[in-house]
């Protein structure tokens, strides 16, 4: 048994402190979500990567956990997010190449195994060029909303800032992206940010 069955999340944290084997539980639980969003940003082989050491790095610091939120995902998600920051030349990069060339070197890895009508809208030129122009701090908001589907509430949990942060960080982001688009606007653009969804 890894976790009390049916628990909520802070409970299985709190429980892995004297059974550390019942934080199994939330890997089960969330690891194939948070790959699914590494793999978006950076690849399946740094999504390997980044998975293994979001549920590590949360298990050494799981003592720490607010028990207050019952709910994990939006810290998994801020250590993910933190972690492919540090990798963040490479996304840039990435991004950049799918830009000038539409061809995606990140998605061809994971493409057939993943969710194809993402990498499809994902693999618009201009769209990427934006992605790679945002700072990290508004590409990380407009994506954990975006390819995480993350409340602003939960982006601002993720990523330890205000909501009102989380808010303007998107407004500028959309902007950016929409203008990118031609004035097309990038809520309208398959499974990306949905305007008034969140909030």
């Amino acid at each position: 048994m890894t976790g009390p069955p049916g628990a909520d999340d802070a409970t299985v944290v709190t429980t892995s402190l004297d059974r550390p084997e019942a934080f199994a539980e939330l890997y089960h639980r969330y690891a194939a979500d948070i790959h699914r969003y590494a793999a978006r940003r950076l690849g399946d082989a740094a999504a390997d990567d980044i998975t293994a050491d979001t549920f590590l790095a949360a298990f050494r610091v799981r003592g720490r956990y607010d028990p207050a939120r019952p709910n994990a995902r939006p810290w998994l998600y801020g250590i993910a997010a933190n972690l492919i920051g540090k990798q963040r030349r490479t996304e840039v990069r990435a991004l950049n190449a799918l830009a000038r060339t539409g061809r995606d070197p990140v998605a061809e890895s994971w493409v057939d195994h993943a969710d194809d009508r993402v990498t499809a809208q994902a693999a618009h030129g201009p769209l990427a060029g934006a992605l790679a122009s945002l700072s990290a701090g508004d590409r990380h908001v407009l994506l954990l909303v975006a390819w995480a589907d993350l409340t602003y509430q939960e982006v601002a949990e993720a990523l330890s800032i205000p909501v009102g942060t989380v808010r303007s960080r998107l407004n500028r982001a959309r902007r950016k992206v929409r203008a990118a688009l031609g004035g097309c606007d990038p809520t309208l653009v398959h499974d990306f940010a949905t305007e008034g969804t969140h909030g």
